[in-house]
């Protein structure tokens, strides 16, 4: 894989020079308004990484429903982005808005439980079979905090991760393998200490590589997701999940499944849909409906192993915590979304119409005979611009075809279609229609086919 997923230099430049033209001239309000940034931001944006959007400036959003969503030009586009999995049910759903309109009278947030609290707690266990539960305001701490929690009651300083792997902005996990050899992740802002001191990092789907290097019993947690979502997606092998938690029992190390992607595989996220047995759980941004909020979980055994060790560590800062945490705001939009909103037919139409968007766009590939292949995990679905399936994180980056993948996110948006910036992940939600469905394949058979005409022998 060259990076080019097989379409000529100059076809994807000409593609995305005339892109950026159409989007200037369809957008004067964000021009007048953004186009030399907004003001008062680093890099004219509030977050930095909305510059990865391949648009030549920001376009302003002035509303979202469903999964629909309007710019300040008065575009109307079909979202199959929706804020990258943080609105993966779509942009306000009626129950979460009642709920936050609710609570916002009675206060936000207090340091104290809610009747909410209560219902929640019942929720979690019922929906992922764990029994205790704590809540976080996103992924990113719960992770953080999972992963101190698993040294503490393990004894032991190291992590494992998979190359490719994502788990927010969690420290430890910002390793990678480079020619075989692991390194920080490059990129890396202000990193002042050497990570794969005590993150080991191996590929996934690789069991011999796995087994090696828990063999020595200094692992204290496995965290993994499901899937790899992060970094063109890959799929486990047959058996390997079977594998991964009987070699993590076998050396006594723990085993974290983060779903923050993978919940779009059903209601108990691919955790249940595939009778998996982790120790600890993490689930994070959509799990509030689109407020902040996360929620981590663990077995009675941690729970036991944990209150051990709370007997004999001395009062102070555990570490873990956060004061907007388990706020009563966001546990009032987390029961409307798990009672209302995260239910057995919300996934069925999403299941379905996921499927519909995979079909078509594979269709388009085939038709074009481009080497690239789609891949999709429930209501997840990603078009890879390469030769598939891929088997680990180290294919997973090779396949990445930057340029090309910018050039067809423009152009769709264009067409009146949002997919995610960061790689070619879509998402249907409970609003999507089928019209929208139709129209992403319609769009992306028409870019496809411009790109085409450019293939590299």
């Amino acid at each position: 894989m060259d990076g080019s997923g097989g379409i000529a230099a100059k076809t994807i430049q000409a593609l995305m020079a005339s892109e950026r033209v159409r989007f200037v001239s369809a957008h004067p309000d964000a021009a007048a308004r953004a186009g030399n940034g907004l003001p008062g931001f680093y890099q004219g944006v509030p977050m930095h990484w909305m510059r990865d959007w391949p648009m030549p400036f920001p376009m302003l959003v002035t509303s979202a429903q469903g999964a629909t969503l309007t710019d300040s030009d008065g575009h109307v586009l079909a979202d199959f982005c929706l804020g990258d999995t943080g609105s993966m049910f779509g942009h306000s759903p009626e129950p979460v808005r009642q709920a936050l309109m609710a609570q916002a009278g009675r206060g936000l947030t207090y340091m104290l439980p809610t009747d909410d609290a209560l219902a929640v707690g019942a929720l979690l266990r019922g929906r992922f079979g764990l029994p205790h539960w704590q809540v976080a305001t996103t992924a990113t701490d719960a992770n953080r905090f999972a992963l101190r929690v698993a040294r503490a009651v393990t004894g032991r300083g190291r992590i494992l991760v998979f190359n490719g792997c994502y788990h927010g902005a969690v420290d430890e996990t910002f390793v990678r393998l480079i020619d075989g050899a692991p390194v920080n992740r490059p990129g890396l802002l202000g990193q002042f200490t050497d990570l794969t001191e005590r993150t080991r990092v191996v590929e996934f789907n690789d069991l011999p590589a796995l087994e090696a290097a828990l063999s020595d019993r200094t692992v204290a947690c496995v965290i993994t997701e499901p899937v790899l979502t992060n970094c063109c997606m890959v799929l486990p092998d047959p058996r390997f999940h079977e594998a991964l938690r009987r070699l993590t029992r076998e050396t006594g190390t723990l085993l974290l499944i983060d779903e923050t992607h993978t919940i779009s595989t059903g209601p108990g996220g691919y955790t249940r849909a595939y009778g998996l047995e982790p120790d600890m759980f993490v689930l994070g941004k959509p799990v509030a409906g689109g407020v902040a909020a996360s929620v981590w979980g663990f077995t009675d055994e941690v729970a036991r192993r944990l209150d051990a060790v709370r007997a004999v560590t001395p009062s102070g800062h555990s570490g873990m915590g956060t004061t907007l945490s388990a706020n009563a705001l966001a546990l009032a939009c987390m029961r409307a979304t798990l009672e209302q909103v995260m239910t057995d037919a919300a996934y069925a139409h999403m299941e379905a119409l996921a499927g519909h968007l995979a079909t078509g766009l594979s269709g388009v590939i085939d038709r074009l005979g481009l080497p690239w292949h789609v891949v999709r995990v429930g209501a997840r679905v990603e078009f890879i611009c390469a030769p598939g399936p891929l088997r680990n994180g180290t294919e997973a980056e090779a396949a990445h075809a930057r340029p090309l993948e910018q050039a067809i996110h423009l152009a769709l948006l264009n067409r009146g279609v949002l997919i995610a910036p960061f790689h070619n992940m879509m998402l249907v939600c409970p609003a999507t229609t089928g019209e929208q469905v139709d129209r992403l394949i319609t769009a992306f058979a028409e870019v496809a086919g411009i790109l085409a005409q450019g293939k590299t022998p």
